[in-house]
């Protein structure tokens, strides 16, 4: 079972896991577009790995973060972060996702509207 950690909950998460790092596996054009998490203020690493049609997506994730990390795992409104949690949880990653994501879900506000750190990328 995924647990779904919402935007609103970060913090929270992160202050009881010290060993939390955060995946964007959103396009380059989104990070652009839409701005990116800035996560040094919470005291975490944003490794960006665009999960897509690109099968090594796990290689990727397998050569840049370490399993002993809590992943929290994030796109744009929670789907495709939902489908790269799954993957990293069949390699033994403790993954989460962000359930909604960096704009929202149409339920809860998502990463940037939540009033967590983040710049555009011009």
């Amino acid at each position: 079972m995924i647990k779904q950690i919402r935007s609103a909950d970060i913090k929270s998460f992160i202050e009881n896991n010290p060993k939390t790092v955060l995946l964007d596996v959103r396009t380059e054009d989104e990070w652009k577009t839409f701005g990116q998490p800035d996560t040094k203020s919470l005291g975490i690493k944003t490794f960006f790995i665009t999960i897509g049609q690109d099968p090594g997506f796990i290689d990727n994730v397998k050569k840049e973060i370490n399993k002993e990390n809590q992943v929290l795992v994030m796109c744009a409104a929670g789907g495709r972060s939902e489908i790269a949690v799954q993957l990293m949880l069949k390699e033994g990653y403790l993954a989460h996702n962000v359930s909604d994501g960096f704009n929202g879900n149409g339920q809860d506000p998502g990463w940037q509207n939540s009033g967590l750190p983040s710049v555009i990328d011009s």
